[in-house]
């Protein structure tokens, strides 16, 4: 299926504009993947279809402030900050050349977001805890990693959205995290993009983060909950 097409299917269409900017966002990617390591996607089509379509796919799930953790290239919230600019985005990332990448782009095309250098455990500690409505990662670390990561900076009543391809054994796995961090599956979204499943996991924070969590010292990743 085609990138409209796939957008039409979830009931997503962009303007003249919309559409203009993501082609500039492409240009960017493309120009500074050159001299750093972006993303091993660079095709047109490709990143049309792995990148900008499955970072649309959360759209219906995003609202107020919704902060991006480990952005990297920018997905899934530059793109979503293209499609709606009443949200406001922020990225954050441990990798310098990245962030200044998301600057970059963010400048570029006047989005509605920000771009911060930090590690997702200090912010998770720090005066960014639990200020968002909404905290998303498009990731592939297990979803109980995720979710220790996540949980801290989402309001209580806040969600957080997850953007996975491999979910049934990993959420079971993920139950003593979704019970220590206050998180209650609320809603799900699967879809496929070229053939490929995927699964987007939105999770309703009911009360408020332990003050212990996140872990330092890699714990969520190398001790998972």
């Amino acid at each position: 299926m085609d990138f409209n097409g796939q957008l039409s299917q979830w009931g997503i269409s962009l303007t003249p504009e919309q559409v203009a900017r993501l082609e500039r966002y492409y240009a960017l990617l493309v120009e500074w993947n050159e001299r750093f390591n972006l993303t091993a996607v660079t095709d047109k089509g490709e990143v049309y279809a792995k990148h900008f379509a499955d970072s649309l796919a959360g759209l219906r799930f995003m609202y107020g402030k919704v902060c991006d953790v480990g952005a990297g290239a920018g997905f899934p919230s530059l793109a979503l900050a293209i499609a709606d600019t009443s949200v406001r985005y922020t990225l954050l990332d441990s990798v310098g050349k990245k962030v200044t990448f998301q600057q970059a782009v963010i400048d570029d095309l006047g989005l509605n977001a920000e771009a911060r250098h930090i590690r997702a455990e200090d912010a998770g500690k720090g005066p960014l805890r639990e200020t968002f409505d909404v905290v998303t990662a498009r990731a592939v670390a297990p979803i109980g990693t995720l979710l220790e990561y996540l949980a801290p900076l989402a309001k209580v009543g806040g969600r957080v959205v997850v953007y996975k391809t491999n979910i049934e054994e990993e959420l079971a796995s993920a139950a003593n995290a979704m019970r220590i961090l206050s998180l209650r599956l609320a809603d799900s979204f699967e879809y496929e993009i070229e053939g490929a499943s995927r699964c987007i996991l939105v999770f309703d924070k009911t009360a408020s983060t332990k003050p212990a969590y996140p872990r330092g010292g890699n714990k969520p990743r190398t001790m998972p909950l």
